[in-house]
């Protein structure tokens, strides 16, 4: 394979041997003179092993684009498969009335969650719990309005499904 610097020294070589061809043979062609420096320059071989290897780094881009995508679904995968094993260890502790599992390598903690804001119908709540421009629902302060006790059409507080916390010895 080919560096920059040494194909610039051949295209610096290949030019030389042009001018001393050009002017030990005024009378040549260009046609003569491009057959004679493809004969006496390795230029045209370095430009050749240059674009060889970029062949091959579009063969590796290729690889590693079909691989990166087969990892972004592996990870994708196991994103919900660990979503999921977290979710059925919350539910067996919910269901069972464990607040928390010892064992030699972790411990799990189910922590009760406070209330959530669920809304139930957003074209109800009234627009001072939408944020201007755009339009979007103000879901903190519509959450704070219902936890002072404030009545507001399309929401309500509900209860939070309990989290677990997990901490690595």
């Amino acid at each position: 394979m080919y560096s920059t610097e040494l194909l610039r020294t051949e295209v610096t070589h290949h030019l030389i041997l042009a001018e001393q061809l050009k002017a030990s043979y005024a009378e040549i062609d260009d046609e003569t003179l491009r057959d004679t420096l493809e004969g006496i320059s390795d230029l045209p071989e370095a430009v050749s092993a240059v674009i060889r290897s970029s062949l091959d780094d579009e063969a590796y881009i290729q690889g590693l684009k079909g691989r990166l995508e087969d990892l972004q679904a592996r990870l994708s995968r196991l994103r919900e498969r660990y979503e999921k094993k977290r979710a059925l260890a919350r539910w067996a502790m919910v269901e069972a009335d464990l607040d928390k599992v010892v064992a030699a390598d972790l411990s799990v903690s189910l922590r009760r969650a406070g209330e959530k804001l669920e809304v139930i119908d957003e074209g109800r709540v009234p627009e001072a719990f939408f944020v201007p421009q755009p339009a979007k629902l103000d879901r903190k302060a519509l959450a704070d309005a219902l936890k002072r006790g404030e009545m507001v059409k399309g929401a309500l507080l509900v209860l939070a499904e309990p989290s677990i916390t997990v901490r690595v010895r």
